[in-house]
């Protein structure tokens, strides 16, 4: 379902969030809905994409971590020996885009009973994460002379 949602006021009134509404705009433009995955998560930062690729096999799966985008392509060999009386698995080649948040990696993939599993972990770098600051209180002598300068 196509919604066209009209982002000119957005632009208008923010300034560097570019690129969500880049996402938004493009979020229906992906309609291959093959191969269907899930997307799960574990806990607060980590997180699993679940793909299903039965009768793929692990030599012909590749997965491309680029800038904030995560890429798996499956690539099908064509076997012209074959002479198919029914075909009811789709076994064609793919290319599955997702576009990952800033500062999450991904951790490892596996292939475990015709689902390609990758984990993913969001690490915030230690400069992002929240932090107390320490409140430094004057010194005991400026205080005394104030009270001084104030009897005077």
């Amino acid at each position: 379902m196509r919604t066209n949602l009209d982002l000119t006021p957005f632009y208008r009134s923010s300034i560097g969030f570019d690129r969500i509404f880049d996402l938004l705009e493009n979020a229906s433009v992906n309609a291959d809905k093959w191969p269907p995955f899930n997307i799960l998560k574990l806990g607060e930062d980590t997180y699993r994409i679940a793909i299903a690729v039965a009768g793929f096999a692990e030599s012909e799966l590749t997965i491309t971590h680029e800038a904030k985008m995560l890429v798996v392509n499956g690539a099908k060999s064509e076997d012209d020996e074959a002479l198919y009386l029914h075909q009811g698995l789709p076994v064609r080649s793919f290319v599955r885009r997702f576009e990952l948040a800033d500062h999450v990696i991904v951790e490892g993939a596996k292939l475990e009973n015709g689902l390609l599993l990758i984990n993913l972990k969001k690490e915030t770098p230690v400069e992002m994460k929240s932090r107390r600051i320490a409140i430094q209180a004057e010194t005991a002598k400026a205080a005394s002379k104030q009270i001084e300068g104030a009897k005077a």
